[in-house]
Parts: C-alpha cells; structure tokens; sequence
C-alpha cells in the first residue's frame, strides 16, 4: 500500500496557498467565502473544480480551517481525484481518514481496475471486507474487471461466491462481469453456465459469451449463439461482428465470414474501422485475398491497423514482396506493423532479411516491443548466432525493458539452440513465474543436447508446480529419451500421456517412438508401432525408421521403407542418399545405380548442406563450391595453399618411409 501523505498547514499556506495564486484559480465572490468557509461551502467549491490543482486547493483550505473530519466532503474529493486520474494522490488522501466509507473504497477500486492495476484492487477489496464494510453491486464489477486483467481465477471465484452468499450474485451487472472473468480464463463451460443463470440478458451478455468461443476458437459455438440471439430479438453489433470474424479468421472459416459480411451489407449496419479491418484480417487468413484487397481499397478512411492487415494478408500467401511493397508504401508505421513485416521474413526463413528491418526500425524511432524482440532472438536461434542473441539480450537489459515470460521463453531457446545451455538453464530457474512453456522450452533444450534424465527431471518438477504437460511436452520428453537411449523410459511416458494425461498421440509423437526404438536397436517393434498408427506415417516417421536400418544394416525393410515413400509421393533428396549410402557400404552397386538413376529421373538432386562459423562476433554460412562470400576467392586461394602443404607433408613422409625401409634391407 502508498504510504501515508502528512500535510503541514504551515507548509500548505506558505507555498501553495498565496492570495495571488488562489485569485488565479478561484473567483473573487467564492476566494471572499474561503476566508470563512463551511462545510456547504467547500462541498460547493468541489463541484465546480475542473482541475486537479483546484482539488488541491480546497483540500488545503479543509486541513488549514479544521474541516478535515468532514466525511462526506472527503469522500467526495477522493472520487473525484480518482476522476482526474490522480490516483496516487487519492490513494494517500484515501489513507488519512481514519474510517473511509464503501462509497471511497469503491471509487478507488474503480479507479484502480480502469487503468489495469488488478493487485491494488484486490488489496482495497481485501481491506474493505477485513474493515466489516460489506461490498455492493458497484463493488463487485470493478473487483471482477480487475480480475479478468491478468487474469485471477481463483480470487474471481472467491469473489464471485462472496457475491452469491451476499444476494448480489443474481444481479445482471455482476453477472456480466464474472461472466467476463471466466472468458478472460478460457473457462468457458464455467462462462456458460453463469451465462444460461442470467435471466435478463443485454447485449453485452451475448457479445462476451460469442467473444468467450471466439477466444478458444469454437465456430459453431459462436454461430449456435448468434441465432439464438437473433431468435430472441437482439440485434448484434460491432463487437459481435468482430468477435464472429475473428473466429472465421482462427479456423479458416470463409463461409462463416462471408455470412457475417453480407449480414452487414444487406442489413445496412453502421460499421466502424474495427470490423473493416477485421474483415480485411479475416479474408486474408482465410485464403481470399482477392476480397481482402477489395475491402481494403473501398475503405476511405485507413488507419495503420488497415494498413498492417494488407501486409498481414500478402504474407499468409507466401508473396513477400507484395508484403514490402504494402508496407513500404504505409504513410504510418507503428510498432505493430514493424514486427509484422520482420514475422514475416522470419516465417520464410530470410533471417537476415529479417534483422536488417530490425535496424531499420530502431534507425526510423520506433521502439521495439516484447513482439520485436521475440521475432530476433528467433532468427538468432534458427542462424545459430550466439553474438547476435547476446547483443539482443544487452539490448533488453540495457533499456530496462520488462522481461515477460514470452520473451523469457524466447531467450532461453535462443541461448539453447545456440549452444550456450548453462545460461539456458539460469535465465530459466532465475524466472520468477514459469508456464506451460517455459518448461516446454527448458525440456526440448535439455533434449537438444542429450541430457535425457535431467529433462525429465524437470518434466517431474513441471507436475510438482500444479501445471499440466501438453503435447508439446511429450514431445519434448520423448525426444530427450531417444537422444539419450532411454528406451523404457520413452516406453513408459508414450503409455502415460494417453492413459494419464488424457493426450492422444500424433504424428510427432510416433516419430519420437519410432526413433527412440529404432536407435536401440528395436527395428521390428518399430515398425510395428507404425503399422498400428491410427494416422498415416509421414516421410518424418519413415525418415527415423530408415535412419536405424542403415544404423544396423537392414536394407529389406529399408526397401520397404522407399516403397512407402514412393507411394507417398515423397521425394525427399535426404533419404534417398541415404539408401544409396547403404548399398554402397553393402557393395551393391546395381542397386545404388538403381536410386542414383530414380533420382536422375525425378528430378530429386541432392540439398546441400550449409555450415556456419563464426569469427569475432560475426557469423558466416558457406556451403560446398560457396562463392556468396565476399572474400571467397582469398578463401579459396587459402584453401588450395593448405592442399599443396598437406600433398607436400604426405609426399615427404612416403619418401621417409621408403629411406626407412632401403636402409633397414641394406643393413
């Protein structure tokens, strides 16, 4: 809690409260009653202040003439300091009354929930129930707005029974909020069953109830909902446009945006800039841009989030430089459209790209966010640039930006993929609140590196937390028991994560098994395993398996394993050198000559591989016959010197063996 403000009335009247200054403020008739003035008075002179200065002013005048046990008049000055937005001052005001009454703890805690500082409101919730002051159906909103800030479940449903066990639970306002409440916690079916309890619903019962399975991404939820709104004559507005849209964007659902926009055509509402965007949003992730672009260029009035939509809707069909283009001709850029043109180069792998944006940004003013932030320190990781994250990393920490879980998450994989696991590990058990992932990232670097049993170590210390393991976890977990030869263990947490966890495994999973089992050894329950997939393999599945048979030698199920490709009609350059490799070291050239010749036929020619390095904090990728680098041919030049030095070292020691040897005979 602020501590306690102490007012000196000498100190009031000698700095603040000059006669000139008040004249300034206050007119001549009220500035003639503060030399004598009353309860009425200063109660008078509150309601027609305009300023925060001017609060002050008559707060000075009930400390200077003994009127500050006025109640009433306090009580008013708090609310309206919280109106003001003061609400530091209020808060220390708040605290020198001996007895505040509920109507200031309320405007506190409505002050404190509109500007999203849910811990302090709580805190006066708190203290007004430990006060014996019981709270009303003005209280209850604002505590449960504050709630759905972080969002607290648990204090929401301590609040909302305290609500039912004081009669207020049935009262549609507080209904409202807790119903609002649940949906910020995705607890939907608790949203429902308090939204089917409201037995006079207004319209913004249905809309947070349709933005409630928009969250989660229930389409028929949502439309189910429309209709029964329409039945019972409810017209939806702009928020239930958005909501509907944003869940036809989440599921790709044309036909449900398409109904919503010809709702709106044909029923002549009054839409604002939100839906439009919306509209430009959903139509671009649903596949049409055609139509996203049709809306974008009727609109009359775009705004930067139009603008970032176009971009959004060019880069989800792959067409970059359209996407540079939309965003090169943008009159104004924000933060958000920077971080979606770097997402979306980082999306298709231009990393590089991707960071001279970043430069761009910082150069044009704008401030990075936690977005921007996250995007680096993923190309970071994908080009393995342990300087680069590290420069990203003393940038956050040099700014004093506040570090968020998902940029903690961020951080920790970037320092993972790029070797350095032991300030992985730090940042991760330095951070003072974990999700699910969070332990998620630590497991896959944990087994990354090879460290089987201290991955699932902190798998059994994710339990211990109270959070729940998704199937990105297990996959994580099983990755670790494969890259450690923990065949029992992988064994073991494949059956769990069905039979305990309720997780049914997919095709990643699969692949996880087969190569944990393949790399033991145990090729034939491998492919049994996949012969009892429920979904079909994929070239990853059949990848792992082919990667054991050359392990152990075995081409028939190798052969098995290309003809499944072939069915497949994959035709990954990878595996099939990687058969090829395998009658070569077999010494069964017709059949090498055989897969050289299907690939010569196919088309299918070898990837090559790119290897990086990196010299004075910079990193370098080259690959075989690499003339990209601009001192490639010094590189070169190097490379040929080495050669000549190595042929001259091995020339010398033939001809020291072949001295050796004469002179052994001669004697």
């Amino acid at each position: 809690m602020l501590s306690t403000l102490k007012l000196k009335p000498a100190t009031i009247g000698s700095r603040l409260f000059c006669v000139g200054s008040l004249q300034t403020q206050i007119s001549k008739t009220i500035w003639h009653k503060l030399k004598s003035p009353t309860h009425q008075t200063l109660h008078h002179l509150l309601d027609q202040s305009s300023s925060l200065r001017q609060l002050k002013i008559v707060h000075a005048q009930l400390i200077l003439h003994g009127l500050a046990a006025q109640v009433v008049t306090l009580g008013k000055l708090v609310s309206l300091c919280v109106q003001e937005g003061d609400l530091r001052y209020a808060h220390l005001l708040f605290d020198q009354i001996p007895q505040p009454n509920k109507f200031m703890y309320n405007h506190l805690i409505r002050g404190y929930s509109n500007i999203d500082d849910s811990i302090n409101s709580l805190l006066l919730y708190r203290q007004m129930v430990r006060a014996g002051l019981m709270p009303n159906q003005f209280t209850f909103p604002f505590v449960f707005k504050a709630c759905a800030a972080k969002p607290f479940y648990w204090e929401a449903v301590i609040v909302h029974a305290q609500a039912i066990k004081l009669g207020m639970g049935y009262k549609a306002c507080v209904q409202n909020s807790i119903l609002a409440v649940y949906v910020a916690c995705r607890l939907i079916p608790s949203a429902r069953q308090v939204f089917d309890d409201i037995s006079d619903r207004t319209l913004v019962s249905w809309n947070s109830m349709i933005a409630g399975y928009s969250k989660i991404g229930h389409c028929h939820g949502a439309v189910m909902l429309l209709e029964e709104m329409q039945h019972q004559g409810v017209q939806p507005d702009v928020f239930t446009f958005v909501s509907l849209l944003s869940v036809s964007s989440k599921n790709g659902n044309l036909d449900l945006g398409r109904f919503v926009h010809l709702y709106i055509i044909t029923t002549d509402v009054q839409i604002d800039s939100i839906v439009t965007n919306a509209l430009i949003d959903m139509y671009g992730k649903c596949g049409n841009l055609q139509y996203a672009k049709r809306v974008f260029d009727r609109m009359l009035d775009k705004n930067v989030v139009s603008w970032t939509c176009m971009v959004n809707a060019y880069a989800n069909h792959g067409l970059i430089d359209n996407a540079v283009q939309m965003f090169n001709q943008m009159p104004v850029k924000n933060v958000v459209s920077w971080n979606s043109i770097i997402w979306c180069h980082v999306q298709e792998g231009l990393y590089t790209e991707a960071m001279q944006l970043f430069y761009r940004m910082c150069i044009s003013g704008v401030i990075p966010d936690d977005g921007t932030l996250v995007n680096i320190l993923s190309c970071c990781s994908h080009m393995g640039d342990l300087a680069l994250g590290k420069q990203a990393h003393n940038y956050i920490c040099g700014n004093n930006i506040t570090v968020s879980v998902t940029l903690c998450n961020s951080l920790i994989d970037m320092y993972a993929k790029c070797g350095a696991l032991d300030t992985a590990m730090d940042i991760f058990f330095g951070m003072p609140e974990k999700n699910v992932v969070s332990w998620n990232v630590i497991i896959g670097a944990l087994a990354l590196h090879g460290f089987g049993e201290e991955a699932i170590e902190n798998f059994r210390r994710m339990q211990a937390s109270g959070l729940c393991p998704d199937e990105i976890t297990f996959t994580g977990l099983l990755s670790a028991c494969s890259h450690s030869g923990l065949v029992d263990m992988g064994r073991y947490y494949f059956d769990t994560m069905s039979s305990t966890f309720g997780i049914s495994p997919n095709v990643a999973h699969y692949a996880c098994m087969v190569d944990l089992l393949g790399r033991g050894g145990f090729i034939g329950e491998a492919m049994t395993l996949i012969q009892k997939m429920p979904v079909k393999p994929d070239v990853v599945v059949w990848g792992a398996l082919l990667g054991a048979c050359r392990t152990y030698g075995n081409l028939e199920i190798a052969k098995q394993i290309m003809k499944q490709l072939l069915e497949l009609g994959r035709y990954d350059s990878g595996l099939y050198v990687l058969l090829s490799n395998m009658y070569s070291e077999s010494q069964r050239w017709d059949d090498m000559r055989k897969i050289r010749k299907i690939m010569d036929d196919g088309g299918i020619q070898k990837c090559k591989a790119i290897s990086c390095i990196e010299i004075d904090g910079c990193c370098h990728q080259f690959m075989v016959d690499d003339k990209r680098h601009l001192t490639s041919a010094s590189i070169y030049s190097m490379l040929d010197q080495l050669m000549d030095h190595l042929k001259s070292v091995h020339l010398c020691k033939s001809f020291d063996v072949v001295d050796i040897y004469y002179s052994g005979n001669l004697q």
